[in-house]
């Protein structure tokens, strides 16, 4: 296998050499990126998402629970990532693996510091009860750069959900769920963009070959107004401060790409 690594890291570095890629594409290109949402009929929200080879099945639940203790007016949002064993050779059933919780952190963390969801809105009594929402990341086939066919899948599908109203009665101290929807109230669209290092090169939606060879992994999440919500730096390697500032201009002008798509799918239904 190191052999093999080997082989295609120095045949992906010689393509580079030429502003090449293994699949014909350019340093800053994705893959051709398919959405369609309302996927899944049971949940409140739902999208699939296919990125080149790569595709995901993100689905959102809302439900009614306590709020976090320190964060009395404010909903509460969770995500989770199955990482599904037919998906890939190197995924294994059972609890999540690293890979799983990592992926589950980055997605959750770039919709909760954007403050996509506003979550004062989803406080039903203060304090005691307010809506939860699930966000289930499964991943169905995997073929590099499953970050971000999630987070672009979970804010597809945040943007399609519509949830049933409740009424509260202060007197008998009940919830009623009407048989009515509202939307989920959603007021940002952040998207993040992964980008790899291998050798001096950036290389934008690295795909599984190239993930198998990189020097490292950067990925920024930004929102429509450009304000970057969160980044993480994995797979080892460094990057230097003009490489930083690089990737960071190249997310924002992917994400708003990548936004205009989500939109444009959410807006077909």
């Amino acid at each position: 296998m190191e052999i093999m690594a080997g082989i295609m890291r120095d045949h992906i570095l010689a393509l580079l050499k030429e502003g090449k890629r293994v699949d014909g594409r350019g340093l800053e290109d994705y893959r051709d990126l398919e959405i369609k949402v309302n996927v899944i009929e049971k949940a409140e929200g739902s999208a699939w998402v296919r990125l080149g080879n790569t595709q995901v099945l993100v689905g959102v639940k809302v439900d009614m629970g306590e709020p976090f203790p320190d964060l009395p007016d404010r909903g509460v949002i969770t995500t989770n990532v199955e990482l599904v064993p037919l998906a890939s050779p190197s995924f294994e059933p059972g609890p999540p693996d690293e890979n799983a919780i990592e992926l589950a952190r980055v997605v959750d963390r770039g919709i909760r510091e954007s403050q996509a969801v506003e979550l004062e809105k989803l406080v039903i009594v203060p304090g005691k009860l307010v809506r939860v929402v699930f966000i289930d990341v499964h991943v169905l086939d995997h073929d590099g750069n499953l970050l971000d066919a999630s987070g672009i899948g979970a804010i597809a599908a945040l943007l399609s959900t519509r949830m049933p109203r409740v009424a509260y009665n202060e007197e008998t101290d009940e919830v009623e769920v009407l048989d009515e929807y509202e939307p989920l109230p959603v007021r940002r669209i952040p998207i993040p963009v992964t980008m790899a290092k291998i050798g001096p090169n950036i290389l934008v939606d690295p795909n599984l070959d190239e993930e198998r060879v990189m020097d490292g992994r950067i990925i920024i999440t930004t929102d429509e107004n450009g304000m970057i919500s969160s980044v993480q730096k994995s797979e080892g390697g460094s990057f230097k401060l003009e490489e930083v500032m690089y990737a960071v201009d190249t997310a924002i002008k992917k994400a708003a790409e990548i936004r205009e798509k989500v939109l444009e799918a959410v807006k077909a239904e």
